[in-house]
């Protein structure tokens, strides 16, 4: 059994990684960082291969898939946030972000699925998170990247079943988590988050048993159904102001 795990070189990647190693999975790494793909590729031994890649392009999106087109897992993991007013966020930033957080999700995705379908067996991982239920004043790009996988998800999981296909296909939603994320996105969590092998453990059981949404956390699990019945204009406000306590 062979995985694939995008932005596996720290957080949860990284911990999915070392996690289906320990279950006897062989592990592909891809990340940009190649030092750090080594350290983790120690961990998970022997059954670990590195492949160093910008998946925020998309020809290395498929020159990824041309290398290791037979696998039984894909993780879509890689993305990361940028925080700030929409007029004045860095536009670049946030086009590369779409580049990564969207664009290589739906590519991988696709070419994966494709051969998935063919086998009639395959999962897919996609890392959305609690940001895909509304939308995030102060982060409104990358909460929308996130409601992008998400309802991408939600959509293929309907393709596949209407096919009585075994693959299957999962939506990681988590809130925040104790990764790099925060230095990266240059915010500070305004809740304790999960640790991130808690999440990743919760994550492959949940989707090594077909579950289509993943929430880990019985706060996240409380924030989804408050998403479903409050009103969008006082969730708003309540978003925006847990957002501003971000800000570093």
């Amino acid at each position: 059994m062979r995985a694939l795990i995008t932005g596996a070189s720290s957080g949860m990647g990284k911990d999915i990684a070392i996690n289906l190693s320990n279950m006897g999975y062989e592990v592909i790494l891809v990340a940009r960082n190649q030092n750090d793909l080594k350290k983790v590729a120690n961990i998970c031994g022997a059954k670990a291969e590195i492949y160093k890649a910008d998946l925020s392009k998309m020809d290395e999106c498929k020159k990824l898939f041309n290398k290791y087109k037979d696998i039984d897992v894909l993780v879509n993991n890689a993305g990361f946030g940028v925080f700030g007013e929409f007029t004045y966020s860095n536009l670049d930033k946030e086009l590369n972000m779409i580049d990564l957080n969207v664009k290589s999700v739906l590519l991988l995705s696709k070419l994966y699925l494709k051969q998935m379908i063919k086998k009639d067996s395959g999962i897919i991982l996609n890392v959305a998170s609690t940001a895909a239920f509304l939308p995030g004043p102060l982060m409104s790009t990358y909460y929308s990247t996130k409601s992008f996988v998400y309802s991408l998800t939600m959509a293929i999981y309907e393709e596949l079943r209407r096919i009585k296909s075994n693959v299957k296909i999962s939506c990681l939603c988590p809130g925040p988590v104790d990764t790099n994320f925060n230095k990266v996105a240059n915010v500070s969590f305004a809740f304790k988050g999960l640790s991130s092998s808690y999440v990743a453990k919760y994550a492959i059981s949940k989707m090594l048993k077909g579950k289509l949404i993943i929430i880990p956390g019985f706060t996240n699990k409380l924030l989804r159904l408050a998403c479903k019945v409050a009103p969008i204009k006082l969730l708003l406000k309540v978003d925006y102001n847990i957002q501003r306590r971000k800000e570093r």
